[in-house]
């Protein structure tokens, strides 16, 4: 049986804290990313190909992984984005009919360390009251000082510029060319399950690359403009900044989803923050403001956007707020064709409460 022959491993904090576990398979080596936690019982498939995700080390709460194995329809990218997984059971065998191979079987084409039989429930107690932090997956259990120098070396989350990490070199297309809208998308960490659910919408889109000029969306002749989801702090992105700036400018449709609302936060002023540990899970209660209704969401951030701030802009409202923490989880503009959501309401995984939110982008689109 393969778990005979797994390595011993080691999941090293920034702060010196050392978990200790197994490395999956036959698998060795190491592996660096901030350390974060999503609460999600299904769809680890689609978190782990999540750009959102990219340069983290995802600790999965879910007590066992990789039961019902791996699908090739169910990825969010084209490979795995996050640097590294730890599990407390991790499933060798599957049983789904519908799945094609092991999640092992998934992991090893994308090489990617993971390592099991870790105290998760410790371990996310721990980044609960410490913070999401730099960490090290490792099967080097012998060379701990020369894992911590390493370490040391890697940038913070803050500050950190990753859309051009994940983002589309070239523009390409998505969906019917001849549906009735065309939506110009900025891709800054995009997930397939918005693209569907837009061009679903009979929509066609173009996807153009994180640095894109206006210019260069505007030539498609929109009816609309999107900013997707992304990795990374949002501050950085100076160039999405300006597209946004000049969508708002011209008082034009736009949408924006997590990252995207962040950028449409930073373009009307109002800065964003590097939260304790972040949301990460699909049951993440939002209240929506303008009809009173909660929503069960599906939240992937590090990020959020300053409310005091965002309360005092006469040019927004907010829409949405987090009622775990009543961070600001929707925000519109109120003389602008602008709307935004901290979530993910194509979820994937996760509930379907929100995707009424494109429907209202479509129906902008047509105003």
């Amino acid at each position: 049986m393969k778990y005979q022959k797994r390595q011993k491993a080691i999941v090293l904090l920034a702060d010196g804290t050392i978990f200790h576990g197994k490395a999956v398979g036959g698998k060795q080596g190491t592996s660096f990313g901030e350390v974060c936690f999503n609460t999600g019982m299904t769809g680890y498939q689609e978190i782990f190909t999540d750009p959102s995700y990219y340069g983290q080390i995802m600790v999965a709460t879910n007590a066992h992984i990789g039961n019902y194995g791996a699908n090739n329809d169910e990825v969010e990218s084209e490979s795995v984005k996050i640097s590294g997984l730890i599990v407390k059971n991790f499933s060798y065998e599957y049983s789904r009919d519908a799945a094609d191979e092991s999640l092992e079987d998934f992991l090893d084409k994308n090489n990617l360390l993971a390592i099991s039989d870790v105290d998760t429930r410790a371990l996310v107690s721990y980044i609960r009251d410490n913070g999401a932090m730099n960490a090290v997956i490792s099967t080097e259990v012998d060379n701990i000082e020369g894992l911590k120098k390493q370490l040391a070396k890697v940038p913070n989350m803050e500050g950190l510029e990753l859309a051009s990490k994940v983002s589309t070199k070239e523009p390409y297309y998505f969906g019917d060319e001849n549906a009735t809208y065309k939506v110009a998308a900025l891709d800054i960490g995009i997930k397939k399950n918005i693209l569907r659910n837009i061009a679903g919408r009979d929509a066609y889109i173009k996807v153009f690359p994180y640095n894109a000029k206006f210019e260069d969306l505007e030539a498609f002749k929109p009816d609309g403009y999107f900013l997707s989801n992304g990795p990374g702090d949002p501050e950085p992105l100076v160039e999405a900044q300006e597209v946004a700036k000049e969508i708002i400018k011209r008082d034009l449709p736009l949408f924006g989803i997590c990252l995207g609302h962040q950028v449409i936060a930073q373009a009307n002023g109002v800065s964003t923050y590097k939260m304790h540990n972040g949301h990460r899970g699909i049951n993440h209660p939002v209240k929506n403001l303008i009809t009173g209704k909660g929503e069960i969401t599906s939240q992937n951030h590090g990020f959020a956007v300053n409310r005091e701030e965002a309360e005092a802009n006469s040019d927004l409202e907010i829409t949405h707020v987090h009622l775990n923490d009543n961070t600001v989880a929707g925000l519109k503009m109120k003389n602008k064709n602008v709307f935004s959501v901290q979530y993910h309401p194509e979820a994937s995984p996760g509930p379907n409460d929100s995707v009424y939110l494109f429907d209202q982008f479509i129906e902008n689109l047509k105003k």
